[in-house]
């Protein structure tokens, strides 16, 4: 199976990823990075591991469905099965939904459906609430509304501070969503060859 990995900027979920798969631990090869912020951190993580980078934004395209198009080109080209958003910063067109439905996960720093968006660690913590986690599902064309392929709770102490509370999540994070995709690899590729 074939992932192309998308972030937007540090990449320390990427990086969890893509040594889960040179560890063996996630039954799949990664054929590429995408990343539409050509100074991001995650890009030097990708040339490190010897991982093919392809970095464009949509201000380079007329339009988003142009931007996504090249996208889809490129995805398919590589002969892509999965896309694995790993802090994907961008909201995901019908043009790249249309092809790679349930087949888009993205990974979200909250219980959804609570705190969907950008800052749903920062939401969480705002709100007082005793506890928060991670959620990994798939992508459909709302904003982290897909459906649930996994959750993990974590608790919010009343030391916590929004900096500690990131570490955790991160923490989790990491944990989580290298063994969430080597679960669903593993289960579609037993499930092609019935």
């Amino acid at each position: 199976m074939k992932l192309a990995l998308f972030a937007s900027g540090n990449g320390s979920n990427f990086q969890a990823i893509a040594e889960a798969v040179l560890a063996g631990k996630i039954d799949a090869e990664i054929a590429l990075l995408f990343c539409d912020k050509k100074e991001a951190y995650v890009i030097q993580r990708a040339k490190t591991l010897s991982i093919p980078v392809f970095s464009f934004t949509p201000k380079d395209f007329e339009s988003k469905a142009m931007y996504e198009a090249e996208l889809l080109h490129l995805l398919e080209e590589e002969q892509v099965d999965l896309v694995i958003l790993a802090g994907y910063m961008r909201i995901v067109g019908p043009t790249l939904l249309e092809v790679f439905s349930n087949r888009i996960i993205n990974i979200h720093p909250s219980l959804l459906p609570d705190f969907p968006g950008l800052h749903g660690i920062r939401d969480a913590f705002s709100e007082n609430v005793t506890e928060t986690g991670v959620t990994i599902h798939y992508v459909d064309n709302g904003v982290d509304t897909g459906p649930i392929i996994a959750q993990e709770k974590l608790k919010i102490e009343p030391f916590d501070t929004l900096e500690s509370l990131e570490e955790k999540i991160h923490a989790l994070e990491h944990k989580l969503f290298p063994s969430v995709l080597a679960k669903l690899i593993k289960t579609q590729l037993e499930e092609s060859h019935l």
